[in-house]
């Protein structure tokens, strides 16, 4: 037997290490504010990008049997996952510390979140990427009770829960049928079995068919969308923006290894079902966003639709439109921590500044942060411009490239209905005025936080091109 070559998961056992340093540190940290677990995370997460990049970067290799891969992708993929997670925390600590919600133990938890979408990343066998998902579900689990005495984050992970639960099975089961008709868990064996037996393998296709409603839940996809709206709302905000980010590039991961590389010969069977789960996805998404009252809800269902878009870049399924699809993916979720960031600045103890109708006046009481604001509507919007436009066109023309110019034209309508509830909330930025005189109490990190954050996505609306090719070497 092969000795495993450990120097290629040095930044997953850095990560691994470092939870476990965490988790003991805090029991010695007596002070109120856990700033000792907090800056730990951190540059646990800093170290853990520099280790990624020096490591693995422009290696193709296996290990550990073959169930562990590292290639180009995996690294991006990495990178954007760890950048997520260290954004999430910065995001969190003010708002948990004001609501004495703040403990170590969050801090470990989304460590070993990471940790979980980091295994997916390179994960090259069934076994690799289930225990990878598994870690992730229930680590956030947890991070949504986290919130023990309200009533609405204990439903929320109850939900999230059971539908997990219910999806894990149903990925388990889907996989088992794989492994029925290959007889192997590696994802280059599954590959080779299903570009040689094709759609004639009906044991394939009935694993397919569970694996894809698997995935679907992890993006929340419709009809598998039921539990996003019930935990974006329930769950504290902080794991919302969590939850809304990092995971999604993660579910990218799962859909990349097992349905692209494992089950690539059958892609004439699983793109027709992923056009269905993307049209659902488009319409249910931005038309339920259009009578939300609810900003995390509205911001739920515009996930669901944007799930839908990326979905495009999957359907074409050439290299252009997964990398168009990875690109979505960063780009996306790093608008989406600005969203919910605004929700942070404008919350303070004893107030959730997360109904549309809080924004109102924005402009008048920080002319900075309503720009931030305008910004981050104007990419989830796809405005020319900005980094979500670059995401659309990207994903569009690898749709039309594949021949299906009418999915692009019916995306295009959608997306243009969409278009309707994010200016909404712009209108009462810029156009009303503001209700009460309540200052923004947010504390100089969280502001500092957000600023960066409104930046990168300005910059990267106005210099996409470094961050479109890291995405194309990535799958080429």
């Amino acid at each position: 037997m092969q000795m495993p070559d450990f120097s290629l998961a040095i930044p997953e056992m850095w990560v691994l290490a470092m939870a476990c340093v965490v988790l003991v540190a805090d029991l010695f940290d007596k002070s109120e504010d856990h700033g000792l677990a907090y800056y730990l995370s951190q540059v646990t997460l800093l170290v853990a990008i520099v280790l990624t990049i020096d490591t693995q970067w422009g290696v193709r290799a296996t290990t550990f049997s073959d169930m562990f891969r590292v290639d180009p992708l995996a690294v991006v993929l990495k990178v954007a996952i760890e950048t997520l997670g260290f954004i999430a925390f910065a995001y969190s600590r003010e708002y948990l510390q004001a609501r004495n919600l703040l403990r170590g133990e969050y801090f470990v938890l989304g460590l070993f979140g990471v940790l979980g979408m980091m295994a997916m990343a390179s994960g090259y066998s069934l076994l690799t990427l289930y225990m990878g998902l598994e870690l992730l579900s229930l680590s956030l689990y947890a991070m949504v009770a986290i919130n023990r005495d309200a009533p609405s984050a204990s439903e929320a992970a109850m939900k999230y829960f059971v539908l997990g639960a219910l999806s894990s099975g149903m990925l388990l089961y889907g996989m088992s049928m794989v492994y029925g008709a290959v007889g192997s868990l590696d994802i280059s064996r599954i590959a080779a079995v299903s570009m040689a037996s094709g759609s004639s393998n009906l044991l394939l296709i009935f694993g397919l068919a569970f694996v894809i409603v698997g995935v679907s839940f992890k993006f929340g996809a419709v009809p598998f969308h039921m539990w996003v709206p019930d935990v974006y709302e329930g769950a504290p905000t902080p794991v919302t923006l969590y939850i809304g980010t990092a995971p999604k590039v993660a579910a990218v991961a799962l859909f990349l290894r097992l349905l692209s590389e494992g089950l690539g010969g059958l892609q004439g069977d699983w793109q027709l079902m992923m056009i269905v789960l993307a049209v659902l996805s488009l319409a249910v998404g931005n038309i339920f966003a259009l009578a939300q009252t609810n900003m995390k809800r509205m911001l739920a269902y515009s996930t669901i639709s944007h799930v839908g878009f990326l979905f495009l870049g999957f359907i074409a399924g050439s290299k252009e439109g997964y990398s168009a699809a990875v690109f979505y993916a960063v780009s996306y979720t790093l608008t989406a921590a600005g969203a919910f960031g605004m929700i942070l600045l404008l919350s303070r103890k004893g107030f959730e500044a997360d109904r549309i109708e809080d924004f109102k006046g924005l402009n008048e009481r920080s002319g900075t942060f309503a720009i931030v604001m305008l910004v981050i509507m104007f990419s989830m919007t796809g405005v020319p411009g900005t980094v979500g436009f670059y995401a659309k066109w990207l994903v569009l023309k690898s749709i039309v490239d594949a021949g299906m110019t009418w999915l692009a034209v019916v995306s295009v309508i959608f997306a243009v209905i969409g278009a309707f509830y994010y200016l909404r909330v712009l209108k009462m930025v810029f156009f009303d005025k503001p209700q009460g005189e309540a200052e923004i109490e947010a504390g100089t990190g969280l502001r500092a936080v957000l600023g960066v954050n409104g930046l990168a996505v300005l910059l990267l609306g106005i210099f996409p091109s470094a961050l479109i090719g890291v995405c194309m070497t990535a799958l080429h």
